[in-house]
């Protein structure tokens, strides 16, 4: 009996998608848990496994195609022997892509074969190319033809690391595809999806949020020498083995101060602030053509070892495309750090539906007072960005004077 393979829904929040690429054609054998396409999200490219098995029918929505909505049919798995039924149309609720050169939709009345010998199944067909979504994504930033390159991967899948040894190749004739031209030389790069959606939460979050804006300087010395301890006691390997970094500290500081200032860990609704109870941090993680945060959950709960080992596996699967939707939404308050690139301060942008998000700059050695002398001290200026709506100044100098105590008296970070 024919059964229709449709949108999945990959997040609570996902009302449509990007069918990114098929890795099954029609005709294929499908077996539950084969891998039949990708779907591109907001913030990451996702693999649908099939549930049932059969043979693959029909496609109908084309890969590359865009705002697919959640539960349309995009596809027809058959039995084998059994013919796709002929009163099946393709959706018309989707923007129509270029049609797919792999394969020609199977007619109505003739019964999808399987594939007659071994060879015809193997995982990389003529006209195909079978690659991980991370080495597609890096392909398409990069601008590298996929089909140029040999993978290295299983049964010829090409892999991270194929992509990234044509990138220290120079070009071949044909490898790089050339991008459309503006004027001037300039080019056009589409926007992926990712950044679509970026563009446009932080314009409605802009425009829509009463933003202000509170800084505070903070010293970090007694921070940095505590870290220089607790690294020296950590085990060389090992599953206790641990390495805290300065963002780890500054992560389990912001949900001490949360707990100290809850009414910063709030969300606006028309009806009432939502106060939550757990302090959930969200991690700014810089992406290749975007951003996503990672949420710490329950950073107030848990020791600097657990938040640096948990911030560390976290922010590795958030750039290679492995994290599951739970795991980048939600979250209660986000921290931005760029001080590892030097900046001396700077304004973020609030989070919706969160009220606030911390702003961290680099920590710089600058003379300071301290009774009636100068001193050296390694300062660094954090501003937290806040919804008016939310938030009040008082509590936002109030929250901001709690995480200064935190990160200056770092032993309430251990204990």
């Amino acid at each position: 009996m024919a059964t229709e393979i449709l949108m999945p829904a990959l997040s609570p929040t996902m009302t449509e998608g990007k069918l990114a690429r098929w890795l099954k054609k029609e005709g294929d054998a499908v077996n539950s848990g084969d891998v039949l396409a990708e779907i591109e999200t907001d913030k990451a490219t996702m693999e649908v496994e099939a549930i049932e098995e059969g043979i693959l029918g029909r496609i109908l929505v084309q890969e590359g195609t865009e705002g697919v909505a959640v539960n349309t049919p995009i596809a027809i798995l058959v039995e084998e022997g059994e013919a796709v039924p002929d009163n099946i149309d393709t959706p018309n609720n989707v923007a129509s892509a270029a049609p797919a050169t792999a394969s020609q939709p199977a007619t109505a009345s003739a019964p999808i074969a399987t594939q007659a010998a071994p060879a015809q199944r193997a995982d990389k067909p003529v006209g195909r190319v079978v690659a991980s979504p991370l080495a597609r994504r890096i392909a398409r930033q990069k601008n590298i033809d996929l089909a140029a390159l040999k993978g290295t991967g299983p049964n010829g899948r090409i892999v991270k690391r194929d992509v990234e040894a044509a990138l220290n190749k120079a070009p071949d004739a044909g490898q790089v595809a050339s991008a459309p031209t503006a004027s001037g030389g300039s080019r056009a790069v589409p926007h992926t999806t990712m950044r679509k959606v970026i563009a446009r939460r932080l314009s409605e979050s802009k425009s829509t949020i009463p933003h202000f804006y509170v800084s505070i300087d903070v010293e970090l010395d007694a921070l940095l020498a505590l870290r220089s301890q607790l690294n020296a006691m950590s085990p060389a390997e090992g599953a206790d083995a641990f390495k805290l970094s300065v963002n780890d500290m500054l992560i389990k500081a912001s949900a001490v101060a949360l707990k100290q200032v809850p009414e910063v860990n709030a969300s606006y609704t028309e009806d009432a602030m939502i106060l939550h109870e757990d302090a959930d941090i969200s991690v700014a993680v810089s992406l290749d053509d975007g951003l996503i945060t990672p949420i710490v959950k329950q950073a107030d709960r848990k020791s600097l070892k657990d938040i640096s080992q948990e911030a560390k596996d976290l922010i590795s699967r958030a750039r290679t495309g492995k994290l599951k939707p739970e795991e980048f939404q939600g979250g209660t308050f986000s921290i931005s750090n760029m001080g590892m690139y030097g900046v001396k301060d700077f304004a973020a942008i609030v989070n919706p539906p969160q009220a606030a998000i911390l702003a961290i700059a680099a920590g710089k050695k600058q003379a300071v007072v301290k009774g009636n002398e100068l001193a050296i001290a390694t300062v660094m200026t954090v501003t937290l960005s806040v919804d008016h709506r939310v938030v009040d100044g008082a509590a936002a100098a109030r929250w901001l004077s709690a995480f200064r105590a935190a990160v200056e008296s770092p032993l309430s970070l251990v204990l």
